[in-house]
């Protein structure tokens, strides 16, 4: 298994060498994109970046194209098969240089709970926290000339590390109160 893509192959055989090598490089630099004949430009650059929508009315093509994207995705963000696309997502796509750089999967909704900002949650009286250390590890997702840093706090519990109120070092803590939503991305 590769460490850094993920991906199972047998080392020698050149024809899993060769998909690994491509789906490697599809992981990190994008999946390939040529266009498509009808595409539905939501925005474009001067440098012809576009982003296009991808809607569950294309053809068998395109619906091939967005599930290699999801793949990518879905293993990136740690999610399982199947997990992150269902009949009433929208797909935008960041195209750059031929490549499919940038995914966004956007669903309808009705309430959605607040995130509470990783300071205030660090402070919250049901996080049993003896010391708060930031991670070194990069949580940056990368999409074209766009970065998103995630900031992780690991916490440790050195008295009482059975508490059922203890929360995962990574979690993200929300308000429990549900409000008005349209749109979860």
């Amino acid at each position: 298994m590769c460490s850094v893509c993920g991906m199972m192959y047998a080392r020698g055989n050149d024809d899993d060498e060769k998909v690994h090598k491509a789906f490697h490089k599809n992981y990190f630099d994008g999946v390939p994109f040529k266009g498509w004949r009808n595409e539905t430009v939501f925005a474009r650059s001067e440098d012809g970046d576009r982003i296009i929508l991808a809607t569950d009315e294309n053809s068998c093509a395109r619906n091939i194209k967005v599930q290699e994207v999801i793949k990518v995705v879905q293993k990136k963000l740690g999610f399982g098969e199947d997990q992150l696309l269902h009949k009433l997502c929208k797909v935008y796509l960041f195209i750059s240089s031929q490549r499919i750089v940038g995914c966004l999967v956007v669903e309808p909704i009705k309430t959605a709970h607040k995130v509470i900002p990783s300071s205030a949650a660090g402070n919250c009286s049901d996080l049993p926290v003896d010391g708060i250390e930031s991670s070194k590890v990069n949580h940056t997702l990368e999409f074209g000339k766009i970065s998103f840093k995630r900031e992780v706090l690991k916490r440790h519990d050195h008295a009482d590390k059975n508490k059922e109120e203890y929360r995962d070092p990574g979690a993200i803590v929300c308000e429990e109160e549900a409000v008005p939503a349209l749109c979860g991305f």
